[in-house]
């Protein structure tokens, strides 16, 4: 897998579920106590945050729609995931969340409008210079779309072969990708 040479032009879009803490099978995490970093993703956080200028988490989050859990109730649980990976090196610059029930909705992924959002907020960010990492086709869908090249990590779907059109690069985790690209 050849990876892009990365400066400090770069932007890492990263899902949340199933990349950096543990996805739960039909269901979703509703409050701090049920959000469970997954293996090594603290360490690699804090690795990212020295290569890209940019970190970015775009997150489907149909569980608000649902009625499930509430905005401040997710913000609660993003504030004590950053402030857990700090002590690592680790940042995030901004969340963008979809809480839209309606798979056409344009901010819900493989929908660009999280990242269209990012890009207003941050007009330096460069589709073709950004990495997508997700664990669903529709993460790397989002990721392609946009021009982006995409890291798929296969925690939840791992029938997805490789080689796949959508795919740039597989990693097993996010601790892998961000070890591969130091």
């Amino acid at each position: 897998m050849q990876l892009p040479v990365i400066d400090n032009t770069w932007t890492l879009f990263l899902d949340r579920d199933g990349v950096i803490n543990e996805e739960i099978h039909h269901g979703y995490v509703l409050h701090w106590n049920m959000f469970h970093f997954t293996e090594g993703a603290p360490q690699a956080l804090g690795m990212l945050a020295r290569r890209f200028t940019r970190i970015v988490v775009v997150t489907n989050q149909r569980c608000i729609g649902k009625g499930l859990l509430t905005t401040e109730g997710l913000q609660d649980i993003h504030q004590r995931m950053q402030q857990a990976i700090l002590p690592s090196g680790g940042r995030i610059d901004r969340i963008y969340h979809c809480p839209d029930l309606d798979a056409h909705s344009p901010c819900r992924k493989p929908q660009p409008g999280m990242a269209l959002q990012a890009q207003h907020d941050f007009p330096e960010i460069n589709f073709s210079r950004s990495i997508m990492v997700g664990n669903t086709g529709s993460d790397m869908q989002f990721g392609k779309q946009l021009g982006m090249y995409t890291v798929f990590i296969p925690s939840t779907q791992p029938h997805l072969l490789f080689p796949h059109p959508l795919q740039d690069a597989r990693y097993d985790s996010l601790l892998h990708f961000a070890k591969a690209i130091q």
